[in-house]
């Protein structure tokens, strides 16, 4: 038995499952960034990598076992390293069962069935107007990739301890890119959580040890895990070492796949300085344990905040400077005629600049006016004249944009002194900032200019701001 076993060992080395997907997360950025979001074919890739395509085949199948310097050469090629967890030493398969590395391959990289990592919903059969409010469904059409952010995620989140930031201002689609990236998760076989902390009740926030047991709770119960709370947590510890027991010896101990915990609206721990320094200093620490404990390897951390963090973090504790950051910009011109063209509207480029100079790119604000354009079979003419006023398309937007700045009377006057100035308006950090997520001005250091002409004439007309 033990020389029959000794026969089957063959020389050379196939992808391990997380070799595979690197690769194929970063074949999808070189696709996104290099070839106009078209897929490679086999030729492409041997060009590519200087490797025959005879070999590729094998090395995408992940049955065939090859050279390692092979494996080395196509990682080098995408611009990344082969480390020892890539790959992995094999059995020879039973030829009667086998699949032939060449049909895997060309499923892989040739089909137009949707990769674990491809990063294009299914577009449903139905052209209906979708109304733009929350997260844009997974196989909603009117979706718009930002190149190479998807792809960036997607590949980041296939690395152990992996940590993406995702910072941009309320409704610019950061939910709905958490939800892709979870989605990416669950076709890889992980394990995707999302929790977001607009569900905590406010109790939660005025004792770490609540708020700890809620976080911990909320994970196993979308793990379907029994809640063992009970026999991790003791006064004597700390709910911090509590909380990391319970990760570190109940919940990835559980599962054979990473998790990949999506957190959402991280900004609302803001309010709670010390908890929230004590909170993120634990996440910080889970990601640096990734980096010499297997266990930690298995926590893939996606967190999403629209403010700045002003919290007074050391630079040791703070998860906002470690890991994959990504900022959410306007929609380009080109993304804008994407999701015109998507609503089957008569468009064109000058359309574009005219929105443009109304609302600039701002995600939400873009789809809101294409949506009452096709859903009302309105023309731009029609439709630009009453845009800013409190019985157009964004009255209900506009109106709650001035009940929160009127429940803060400071940031209220700061932002009256930027919409009535005629260049940047230097702000206090806390007003520039809030502003920002707001999505009422852009900045330039501390100095605040309105983030669309849209603010500027409703405010200053119906709001009684300036």
């Amino acid at each position: 038995m033990e020389q029959q076993s000794k026969q089957r060992r063959r020389r050379g080395v196939i992808l391990t499952h997380t070799g595979f997907q690197k690769l194929q997360a970063a074949k999808l950025q070189a696709e996104a960034l290099e070839n106009g979001e078209k897929r490679y074919t086999l030729e492409d890739l041997s060009d590519r990598t200087r490797i025959s395509i005879d070999t590729l085949t094998k090395v995408f199948a992940c049955e065939s076992p090859v050279d390692k310097q092979t494996l080395k050469q196509c990682f080098q090629s995408f611009g990344l390293i082969l480390v020892s967890e890539d790959y992995d030493f094999p059995e020879v398969p039973d030829p009667t069962t086998a699949t032939s590395g060449s049909d895997l391959a060309k499923e892989n990289f040739l089909s137009d069935r949707p990769s674990p990592f491809s990063s294009a919903p299914i577009a449903p059969a139905s052209s209906a107007p979708e109304l733009p409010e929350g997260q844009v469904p997974l196989n909603s059409r009117f979706y718009i990739e930002r190149p190479p952010i998807e792809a960036s995620c997607y590949q980041a989140i296939a690395n152990p301890g992996a940590l993406i930031r995702i910072k941009g201002a309320r409704q610019m689609g950061k939910t709905s890119l958490i939800v892709r990236i979870l989605h990416q998760a669950s076709q890889c076989g992980y394990h995707p959580v999302s929790l977001s902390f607009q569900l905590a009740d406010a109790s939660i926030f005025q004792s770490l040890d609540n708020f700890l047991q809620w976080f911990c709770a909320n994970v196993g119960l979308e793990l379907r895990l029994p809640n063992q709370l009970g026999n991790y947590w003791n006064d004597l510890f700390g709910s911090k070492v509590c909380c990391k027991m319970y990760f570190e010896q109940y919940l990835l101990e559980q599962v054979q796949q990473p998790i990949v915990l999506g957190l959402d609206d991280v900004d609302r721990l803001f309010q709670y300085p010390q908890l929230a320094s004590d909170f993120f200093g634990l996440l910080r620490t889970w990601h640096e344990e990734a980096k010499s404990r297997e266990i930690w390897k298995k926590l893939r951390l996606v967190v999403a905040h629209s403010m700045e963090v002003l919290l007074p973090l050391s630079i040791n504790q703070s998860p906002f400077n470690v890991g994959l950051p990504i900022e959410l910009q306007p929609l380009t011109p080109e993304q804008i005629e994407q999701l015109a063209e998507r609503h089957e509207l008569t468009w064109s480029p000058p359309d574009t600049d005219r929105l443009m100079q109304l609302i600039g790119g701002q995600t939400y604000l873009v789809r809101r006016a294409l949506y009452q354009l096709q859903d009302q079979h309105l023309t731009l003419d029609q439709w630009l004249p009453t845009a800013a006023t409190p019985t157009g398309a964004y009255r209900e937007h506009l109106q709650k944009k001035l009940w929160q700045l009127q429940q803060e009377p400071e940031l209220l006057d700061a932002f009256s002194g930027v919409i009535s100035a005629t260049e940047a308006v230097e702000l206090t950090l806390t007003h520039a900032f809030k502003l920002q997520s707001m999505g009422l001005v852009h900045l330039q250091g501390n100095q605040a200019v309105p983030s669309c002409p849209l603010y500027v004439q409703y405010f200053r007309t119906f709001g009684k701001v300036a």
